[in-house]
């Protein structure tokens, strides 16, 4: 049995040079349109009103009016856009004691808000006039049309990205022309991306390095130490009430789109380099996020003496037998289409499931019941049940059958009461369901 598969709670490879579907090296408006869509329910159609990008932005940045009066001499407290733009002065973001949130988004109102919105008033005050009107150069303006400040602004956010090239034509048309949507939802994602908010990923399975990257990303991972949700869960594993489960950071949870994603886990890097050299050799790519977590079950006393490592730990249990903490990870996948995900089941049937002893043509330490999964419904997967408990950063996660959720949600909170509970269902591929209910092949 793999240490993988035990966290259900139920009783110096080269890679292949095949050319990779093409891909942008950075995000665009469609990502971030999708992005905006699924964890915001932002969507942008036509033309916006400043005081609608001002309600996005602070839906972006979670910011929160705190009550206290802020005097706007064009907008009452009980408009609808008063705790938007509240909030967001009291951040700084908004600066003046006017709104103007009926008049019609313009590119450079869109762009200034989003300079400090994403954090980088402070880099915009250093810019000397020389910088100011090279950067302004790029977009046809000239210093002179703009308040100094402004124009400070306007050429931090074109040298930064924040205001990306393909989005400098919109200051061509001339004043007054309204801002696209998909300047408005770029600038949006942007504002994620400087505020940490956006995904995270260590690079795409077509870039040229993702070996290196990954490789360091495994080297520079180890046990994870969350002593009070540890003990909690190890008096789980103590009680029987689970037979393992996964300790993870949600400082590397991916923040993916859903719908594109999937999560694959294993102990083995040598195993993660050629599955991203296989998802190159099928023409399929991705974003690759790569998550570590320490699994944690019980080690039986029949198995003979446990050998410890720097990556494999034990602590023997009142029975004699023992509770084994290994290191593993996940990797992430955020494909271009939906088409690639769903290919993706077939792909591991194919060349990453064991079958027999001495089965050729596979990856490099293939599991008999691999484990991976979808947080959307996936055609040939069975749903299943995280049951999730988190404290600070740290969660604890472990799968169980869907009959089983509700004991071991219970158990979980009566051990560790202060933990935020969460439970919900996903989808995994089928060896791992037939894991889970009792088969080791």
């Amino acid at each position: 049995m793999s240490v993988g598969a035990a966290l259900l709670a139920s009783p110096g490879l080269a890679v292949p040079a095949a050319a990779a579907a093409a891909t942008s090296a950075y995000e665009n408006a469609a990502d971030y349109s999708l992005f905006l869509e699924e964890k915001y329910a932002i969507d942008y159609q036509g033309v916006a009103t400043k005081g609608q990008y001002l309600e996005s932005v602070a839906d972006v940045l979670g910011a929160r009016h705190s009550g206290a009066e802020v005097a706007f001499r064009d907008l009452n407290a009980d408009d609808d856009v008063y705790p938007a733009a509240a909030a967001l002065y009291e951040q700084g973001v908004l600066t003046a004691d006017t709104v103007g949130a009926e008049k019609k988004l313009t590119p450079a109102a869109a762009v200034f808000v989003a300079v400090k919105a994403a954090g980088l008033q402070e880099l915009a005050n250093t810019y000397p006039q020389e910088k100011i009107d090279r950067a302004l150069a790029k977009l046809k303006r000239k210093s002179a049309a703009l308040t100094p400040q402004a124009a400070k602004e306007l050429a931090a956010a074109a040298d930064t990205g924040l205001l990306p090239a393909e989005y400098y034509g919109e200051f061509y048309a001339g004043a007054g022309q309204p801002a696209s949507p998909e300047l408005i939802e770029t600038l949006l994602g942007k504002i994620l991306t400087f505020n940490g908010k956006y995904k995270r990923y260590i690079g795409y399975v077509s870039d040229h390095d993702i070996v290196a990257k990954l490789t360091a990303a495994y080297a520079s991972s180890g046990l994870i130490a969350a002593p009070e949700l540890r003990d909690a869960a190890d008096a789980a594993l103590r009680q029987n009430l689970v037979t393992g489960y996964n300790l993870k950071d949600s400082r590397f949870d991916p923040n993916f789109v859903q719908s594109l994603s999937l999560t694959y886990s294993h102990d083995n890097l040598k195993h993660a380099i050629q599955l991203i050299g296989l998802l190159r050799s099928e023409h399929i790519d991705a974003k690759v996020q790569f998550e570590p977590k320490t699994s944690a079950f019980i080690y039986l006393k029949e198995w003979g003496e446990p050998q410890e490592t720097e990556d494999y730990r034990v602590v023997q249990i009142e029975n004699g037998n023992y509770i084994a903490y290994a290191k593993e990870y996940d990797i992430s996948f955020e494909f271009e289409r939906a088409a690639d995900k769903e290919k993706f089941d077939a792909i591991v049937t194919a060349y990453a499931k064991k079958d027999s002893d001495d089965e050729p043509n596979l990856l490099a330490g293939s599991w008999w019941q691999p484990l991976y999964y979808s947080l959307t419904e996936l055609d040939n997967y069975e749903v299943i049940t995280n049951n999730k408990f988190s404290d600070g950063r740290y969660y604890v996660q472990s799968f169980s059958l869907n009959d089983d959720a509700a004991a071991v949600a219970e158990g979980f909170r009566r051990l560790a009461p202060d933990a935020k509970a969460e439970s919900y269902r996903f989808w995994v591929d089928k060896p791992f369901f037939r894991y889970l209910n009792g088969e080791s092949e």
